[in-house]
């Protein structure tokens, strides 16, 4: 089972719009929402479910806006808040930003996509672009030849409209890796992993097929051709394009893509990462007077390649004032309102070694507030390069009018949640 009705709330618990679906629920029941979740806010108890008698809330807040589902039935929660999620992104694409005022400003639209989005509380259509076909922004302004509802919606292809033409055709592969990692102040890494997605950017004619082959060590397992390097995904998570069935039976990632940009996949890798750009650093505090820093960061990834964009956030004391920097590349600033030295590196080459020094200067009473240590952060990223090492050993496009096509691919790795905690 799945939600009864949805509401749109504001900051302050009023229904800015509401969809009946079932009319099983008491529609006067939101009323008890607000006071419900204060109360638990209150207890630090905040949980993503609440219930009032028989009737279940479930909640999303995304800017100042409150979208709630409600249930008097054991309903599929997953599915739920995987259909709240949704219905932020379609707003969002829509509407550009989704707050309370663009709420009120697209009463019209927003009634048509609920009604489209979602039938008798089971979602529906939730493709933006199939959805942009036949709701538009001016919605007294249709023609009655375009209120025909597009095949998509009726197709077994929902996700990709028919008659589709390129001049060149082409397809444009991104395998973009995020690195989490979290180093303690002795340098021993505590936690680390990879968090992947292979995003497709299609412009292809007709209604192609496209087969796509990884480096999956469960492929090569299955086919016996267990040599060179090979990757063990988890929590592979799909477009509803690709055919599961097959996947599952034979390790092909067999789909028909919907055009334009799309995540056809995302993945992650529990693996220990050798941390790509390691920060060795040195914080002395001279109590009344000053603080010198000295860091050293030192790529630790292959020669060949080259980080860009590299930045070095180094926490220093609310209290400080004064600063002086000294790097040996790059540029360091202070930004006071978030009590950071944020080190610069336009391009940093693999197996480089680089050194910043800063000294800060401290008032002579001191703050009596006991502060945190919070840890050095480092953001990047790598071009033409991956941490799992997963490649894209093949992209097979078929099409019934046989015109040739060229996929393109684009490897990247960038820092994700990337920590490393200090002494001081």
């Amino acid at each position: 089972m799945s939600a009864s009705a949805v509401f749109v709330l504001d900051l302050k618990g009023k229904v800015l719009i509401c969809r009946n679906y079932k009319g099983d629920v008491d529609m006067s029941e939101i009323d008890h929402f607000l006071t419900l979740l204060m109360q638990q806010e209150e207890e630090g108890l905040l949980c993503p479910v609440i219930s009032h008698g028989s009737v279940h809330f479930m909640w999303i807040k995304h800017s100042n806006l409150y979208l709630v589902a409600t249930t008097n039935k054991n309903s599929n929660a997953s599915l739920v808040y995987a259909f709240l999620y949704k219905l932020v992104e379609v707003f969002t694409e829509y509407f550009k930003e989704l707050e309370e005022e663009s709420i009120q400003d697209n009463f019209v639209v927003v009634y048509e996509l609920l009604d489209e989005l979602m039938d008798f509380g089971f979602p529906q259509t939730t493709d933006s672009k199939i959805l942009q076909e036949y709701i538009t922004q001016q919605g007294n302004k249709l023609e009655v030849a375009k209120t025909k509802v597009p095949t998509t919606v009726t197709n077994a292809v929902s996700w990709r409209s028919e008659g589709i033409k390129y001049k060149k055709n082409e397809v444009f592969i991104d395998v973009i890796e995020s690195i989490n990692v979290l180093v303690n102040a002795n340098g021993s890494v505590m936690s680390s992993d990879i968090v992947g997605s292979i995003k497709l950017k299609t412009m292809l004619s007709g209604m192609p097929e496209l087969r796509l082959g990884l480096n999956d060590r469960v492929l090569f397992a299955l086919t016996g051709r267990d040599k060179g390097k090979t990757v063990t995904m988890e929590d592979v998570k799909f477009h509803q394009c690709v055919r599961l069935s097959r996947f599952e039976s034979d390790r092909t990632i067999s789909f028909i893509p919907p055009d334009g940009e799309s995540e056809l996949m995302s993945y992650r890798i529990n693996t220990h990462v050798k941390p790509l750009i390691w920060i060795e650093s040195v914080i002395e505090k001279f109590s009344h007077s000053r603080v010198e820093i000295m860091v050293k960061a030192k790529g630790q990834f292959k020669k060949q390649s080259v980080a860009n964009n590299v930045e070095v956030r180094v926490p220093v004391p609310s209290d400080a004032d004064s600063p002086k920097f000294k790097t040996s590349t790059g540029h360091a600033k202070y930004v006071p309102e978030k009590n950071l030295v944020v080190w610069t590196i336009k391009s940093f080459p693999g197996g480089k070694e680089f050194l910043m020094r800063a000294h800060f200067g401290l008032p002579s009473v001191e703050n009596d507030e006991m502060e945190g240590k919070p840890p050095i952060t480092v953001k990047f990223e790598i071009p033409y390069f991956t941490v799992s090492g997963i490649q894209v050993r093949y992209m097979k496009i078929i099409e019934k009018s046989g015109y040739q096509a060229l996929p393109w691919v684009r490897y990247i790795t960038q820092s994700g949640d990337y920590q490393l905690r200090t002494n001081t």
